[in-house]
Formats: C-alpha cells, structure tokens, sequence
C-alpha cells in the first residue's frame, strides 16, 4: 500500500491529476507544475540577529517550475479561467496567491495589478490579504521597472491595497524600497519613504538603515546627510548605532579619516557608545591609507574610553604598524595581545612576516613560520606567499624552492605576485626545467587561467632573450 498523502497536499495532488489528463489540453500555456503554497510568515526581526526576517514576504521556490512563461495578460486569464473551472475544490487564498507569484515572475507590475483584478473578478470570494500584495513587488520590479519613469506604478500597488483596507505595513515599504534600490531608482525611493512617512507611519529601522546604507554607496556623503537630518527633523526617525556604523564604514571607504573621527564624537553626544567594531573600521581605514602608524593614537583612544580591543584591533594594529616598517613596535603589540587573553592567529604572523620581508629580513620571516608552527598555529595559502615572494625578492632562491615545494606537498595555489616573482628568479638564474615546471603546476593547480600563467612565463622569456642578446653584443 502506497504512502498516504498529507490532507493539506491532497488537493494540490488532484490538480496535478485533472491537469495531466489528455480530456482537458491547456489554452496556449504549458501548465508544468502547481506550486505549493506559500509559506507562513516568518518570524519578525530580533535583536540577536542580523537577518531581517519580513512578515508577509514570498519567496520563490527554486526547484518548483513555473506555471506561466509567457508573460501574455490574456493567455494568463485563459489559464487561470481554465484552472478555476477544473478544479475539483475551490481554490483558497494561498493557492491563489501563489498563481499570481507564478505569472508576476515573468509579467511587468501593471500586468500583474491586472491579473489579481481579474481573479477577484472571476472569483468574488477570493480575498486578498497583505501577502497578496507584497508577492507583486518580489519579482517585477527588478525585471520592470527599469523601463519606468517614476514611481507611478508602485503607487498604484500601495493604492490598490489601500482600497482594500491594507495600510501598507513596514513589510511592504521595505519591498518597495528595495525593488526601487535594485534598479538605480535611489531618489525614487527617497521619495517614496517620504510620502509614506507623511501618509501612514515612517519605515522601520531596518528598512531606513538599508536605506542610508545603499545611499552611502551611490550618492554622495552630503546628501546621505541631508536624507539622515530630514527623516529626523519631519519624520522623528533617529539613527541608531547601526546607522552610525554604516555612515563610519561608508567615510572610511572614501578615506575621510577626519570625518570618521568626528562621526565617533557624533555617536556619543547622541547617546551611544562606540564599540571595537567602529574603532577597528577606522584603523582600517589608516591602514590603506599607509598610515600604519596613527593606529596606535586609535588605539590608545579606545583604551581611555573603556573600550576593550578584540583580536581585530591587534591584527589591524599589527599589521598597520608592520607594513610602515615600525616591526618592534608591532611585535610588543604581539606581547600585549597574549597578556590581553587573545593569541595570536594566522593573520597575526602573516602580517609580521609581511612586514619583515618588506625590510628584507626574509630569513627572519623565515624563521617566524617556524614559531608559529611550534606554537600550533597553522599557516595558511598567504602565508606561503608571503615568505615566497619575499624570499625572492631577497634573490634567496634556494629557500624559496624549498618553500615551494612545501606548498606543492600541502596542494596550496600561488597567488599572481608570488608566481611572477618566483618564475623571474627561476629564469634570472638559468634555471629554465624548473620554472616550466612550476608553469605546469600553476596550471594543474589551477592557481592562474592558462593565459594568466602562460603570459607571466612568456614575459619572463622575452627578457632573458633580450638580457642575453645584449650581453653578447657587448661581448
């Protein structure tokens, strides 16, 4: 005796059954598959996750196949007359529903505004709920409204949903936000929060940082400013500790240091405290700047605010410190960090070593792995790199290929620079067998495209010639 099916599948099922049978041919479209239902709202946001959860939002299902693909209104209304007259029950709200993700998969938002009036229509007592509407901004608008003008048809989803008694909640704002944001219409969406604001209730903060935070990105930091001090001054919308974070991380990214300082000072007079996530974004920020060495006035800051470093904050120090030459300096970091509780990883040494064989100590860096690995620290793919490169560029040829071929026996790729300068010496120093056969397993190991790996080698070749050419001449 076969499995039973589950009561809430059985009618899905019997679809499935009268829509296979050669009785009834489908008008125009191919019916592949009834998907399921949509699935329950989830659960709202909480303060221990990062994930926001939206109430009232649909997803697809990747593995269920459309029903509709073409995005035909009038084969649409055919398919769905001829699944309403068919059906052996009468189909409910999330069966529904989920016809109408179905075809807003493959139809522009006018269309699909179009098709759920005609559901209701053939269908009086279908009612729609939020979810209903909140289906219709999950595909269209990134597939459509590119070709739209304004926001004139997001307008008249929200209004249709007014009309039957749905306020558009924080769920639907945030769709439209971000259907308007997927598809470069910022200013749109600007618009849009406002006019909502004004007409129901302001967006929630997730939506409003998601805001600010994809205005960082596009929009210049004035006029992300001026969102930030509108929202406030019209809407009482204030900046959270997330906002100020997204504002430090955005001024950072466009080496504003002086900007992301002030912003600190900002954040407390509004009443929050900075934590070791902003202050390592800022030292971050120095450190791309090559200005390794102001980490530590970054540092000594947080140590009189009370604020407690992470192991973050001293592998950024370390290797701020390291890449300006300052490895003294680095390495009594080094010391600290232990007393502070936190060991030294991976990136710690591999910034250290960094730095070492930037000032030509390469033996030193050397010597380093071999602490690390005494201290059970494993190194990784960059941290054989590192000393690669470095060991070539102090022309220390015989330990790099002993280093090499500990990278062969652990399967780890090289990185560009490395293979360049390591096929240099190799060629440099005559030895053409093997910088062929660190091309092959280059290749083999896929560290490089063929055509990557094969210039870099090619490059090498050309030079030697030359080198060569011009020794002879002058011989």
């Amino acid at each position: 005796m076969g499995k039973k099916i589950p009561p809430f599948l059985r009618p899905l099922n019997l679809l499935r059954r009268n829509y296979q049978t050669k009785n009834h041919p489908l008008p125009t479209q191919q019916l592949a598959a009834i998907p399921p239902p949509p699935p329950p709202p989830q659960q709202p946001y909480s303060a221990s996750s990062d994930k926001r959860t939206k109430k009232n939002s649909l997803q697809p299902s990747p593995s269920t196949k459309p029903i509709f693909t073409s995005r035909s209104l009038t084969d649409a209304k055919k398919t769905f007359d001829y699944i309403l007259s068919t059906s052996p029950f009468p189909l409910d709200t999330r069966h529904n529903n989920s016809l109408l993700e179905s075809y807003t998969q493959v139809a522009t938002l006018d269309d699909s505004i179009s098709f759920l009036a005609h559901m209701r229509k053939k269908q009086p007592s279908f009612s729609p709920d939020s979810s209903t509407y909140n289906v219709m901004f999950c595909h269209p608008c990134k597939l459509h409204l590119e070709f739209v003008d304004d926001i004139s048809i997001v307008r008249k989803v929200l209004d249709f949903m007014a009309a039957d008694g749905f306020s558009p909640g924080h769920g639907t704002v945030d769709l439209a936000v971000r259907s308007l944001c997927s598809v470069g219409r910022e200013e749109r969406a600007i618009m849009l929060v406002k006019e909502l604001s004004a007409k129901y209730s302001p967006p929630d903060i997730f939506t409003y940082n998601f805001l600010v935070r994809h205005l960082c990105k596009t929009m210049s930091i004035d006029s992300v400013y001026g969102f930030i001090d509108e929202m406030r001054d019209s809407f009482s919308v204030k900046p959270d500790i997330v906002t100020y974070t997204i504002l430090i991380d955005s001024v950072c990214n466009r080496k504003n240091l002086r900007e992301a300082r002030r912003l600190i000072g900002v954040l407390g007079e509004a009443g929050f405290k900075p934590d070791a996530f902003l202050y390592n974004t800022i030292m971050k920020g120095y450190c791309t700047l090559n200005r390794g060495s102001e980490v530590v006035g970054v540092y000594n800051e947080m140590m009189a605010k009370g604020i407690e470093p992470d192991v973050v904050t001293y592998n950024t120090m370390i290797f701020g410190l390291s890449k300006v030459g300052r490895l003294d300096e680095a390495r009594k970091y080094l010391a600290v960090m232990a007393e502070m509780g936190h060991f030294p990883d991976t990136v710690t040494y591999t910034s250290l070593m960094n730095g070492m064989c930037r000032k030509g100590d390469a033996i030193g860096a050397l010597r380093l792995l071999g602490e690390m690995e005494g201290k059970g620290c494993e190194p990784n793919s960059v941290t054989y790199n590192t000393l690669l490169y470095g060991l070539c560029k102090s022309r220390l040829l015989d330990k790099g290929l002993e280093l090499y071929e500990v990278m062969k026996s652990k399967e780890m790729k090289l990185e560009p620079a490395s293979y360049a300068t390591f096929v240099r010496m190799l060629c440099r120093e005559d030895k053409m067998a093997g910088a062929y056969e660190v091309y092959d397993y280059v290749v083999e190991s896929k560290s490089l495209t063929d055509v990557a790996a094969y210039e870099g080698l090619e490059n090498e070749l050309k030079w030697l010639k030359k080198a060569k050419a011009k020794a002879q001449g002058i011989a």
